[in-house]
């Protein structure tokens, strides 16, 4: 059996981030402790994360993960720090607050990094757009999470919005469509990460921290009722132009048949 180079340096970076996160996780239990749902829950998102990773950089045929995906792979890595601390946090650890909102707020602050990179780089591609999508969605999901504890199970829905998005999408292919740039959408993406973190830090008080929750939650409703608006109105108008095409044979290509 031959094994070729590209797959073998294609399979290095998810080996060395999986042993950075190992590292991470064990800097972290030494420091501050880990319950041992926190080690099985960071050691399984360490195993998802990098052999995802690695399917997606052998589907995409590249040799170098490039420089700009190995940011956001970083701030994965991160995410993955602050799922442990959570899952620690959950079953009863008391886990220091400024260590767990710092670590989510370095992921965050490291959002438009990879993109600069990209950028300057001339690597951006569709996979570094998707990887750095999911990345954010997940530590938002477990910063909502961590919310929801403290202020109602209601607060989840900021962080399961997209996942029950992408669900729904796999019985309505019409969600799959692409959406047109909208800076709006960028403006409440970020918000989501921002406001979690400042809610679950404990600086704001009670009240406050709920309207901001639901401040965020209403503007992420906002934005996906647009973007589901818009996608359902533009499959009406691929149907209808189906639909015309097959009433107007006329307007078919006619084959000249010799």
């Amino acid at each position: 059996m031959t094994i070729s180079t590209a797959t073998t340096t294609a399979s290095r970076a998810p080996l060395v981030g999986f042993a950075a996160h190992l590292l991470l996780l064990a800097a972290l239990a030494a420091t501050v402790g880990l319950t041992p749902w926190g080690w099985l829950t960071g050691l399984a998102y360490a195993a998802v994360l990098c052999g995802l990773f690695a399917v997606a950089l052998l589907r995409a045929g590249l040799t170098f993960a490039g420089w700009a995906n190995l940011v956001t792979f970083g701030r994965a890595i991160l995410t993955g720090g602050v799922t442990a601390l959570v899952a620690s946090h959950l079953t009863g650890h008391d886990v220091p607050t400024v260590l767990l909102v710092g670590i989510a707020a370095v992921a965050l602050a490291m959002d438009g990094v990879d993109g600069q990179v990209a950028r300057r780089t001339g690597t951006t591609t569709s996979l570094g757009a998707r990887f750095d999508m999911e990345v954010d969605a997940f530590l938002i999901l477990v910063l909502s999470v961590l919310a929801s504890a403290e202020y109602g199970w209601w607060a989840l829905a900021i962080g399961a919005f997209r996942y029950v998005f992408v669900a729904a999408s796999w019985g309505l292919p019409w969600l799959n469509a692409a959406l047109p740039p909208k800076f709006g959408r960028k403006v409440v993406a970020a918000q989501q990460g921002v406001m979690l973190a400042v809610v679950v830090s404990g600086l704001l008080p009670v009240p406050v921290a709920v309207a901001a929750l639901a401040i965020a939650l209403a503007s992420l409703t906002w934005s996906f009722g647009r973007d589901i608006r818009w996608l359902f109105r533009a499959s009406r108008v691929r149907v209808s132009a189906r639909e015309r095409w097959s009433a107007a044979p006329e307007c078919r290509p006619v084959l000249a048949v010799r």
